[in-house]
């Protein structure tokens, strides 16, 4: 097991940028708001171990078992991806500003554009609504599409996001996988 980073290992991976696990075609492409300080250290997208999108992917039935963040490449083997609104490491998402949000809302339909995946699932209701402008949005599939790519909020895994315990986000997460199993038949 790789040890945790120091806390100057930390503040050095500020601003880093974390490259997308990514493919043409996917069937949901999952979107976080932005790398933390410890997912831009390791360089694996929600590594902190508070983090509860790893647990809900298995929980939900995404993936046959937990991935650990280290695995994150495997997510393709399953037709699942990893991206975020704002490319830019921080360590809280509120160092972000609206127009960050609204710039990577703009890079992330681009990108949505040219991978084609068949879901584009936003872990964070309120990063969606300001970085597409939907002030109304509330956590499940969306009205709006980019393409033929369907959009899909979702609670924000951190584990800051109290009021999501995991088993009600496992069961919303399970709700997107029902949608996407459904578009294989």
């Amino acid at each position: 097991m790789t040890p945790a980073p120091t806390p100057a290992e930390l503040e050095a991976a500020r601003d880093r940028l974390v490259p997308d696990v990514v493919a043409d075609g996917l069937r949901v492409l999952f979107c976080g708001i932005n790398p933390g300080l410890m997912t831009a250290a390791t360089g694996h997208h929600f590594a902190r171990p508070g983090n509860r999108f790893w647990p809900a992917l298995h929980a939900s039935g995404f993936t046959p078992r937990r991935l650990d963040p280290s695995e994150q490449s495997e997510l393709v083997r399953y037709g699942l991806g990893i991206t975020n609104v704002v490319a830019r490491a921080s360590a809280r998402a509120d160092e972000l500003t609206d127009e960050e949000y609204r710039e990577g809302g703009r890079i992330l339909e681009e990108k949505v554009l040219r991978l084609r995946p068949r879901w584009l699932a936003v872990a964070g209701v309120t990063a969606y609504r300001v970085a597409f402008g939907d002030k109304k949005a509330k956590i499940g599939p969306q009205p709006r599409s980019i393409g033929e790519t369907r959009i899909w909020a979702l609670p924000n895994p951190s584990g800051l996001n109290a009021h999501w315990t995991l088993p009600a986000m496992a069961e919303e997460y399970g709700r997107l996988r029902a949608a996407a199993e459904a578009d294989d038949s």
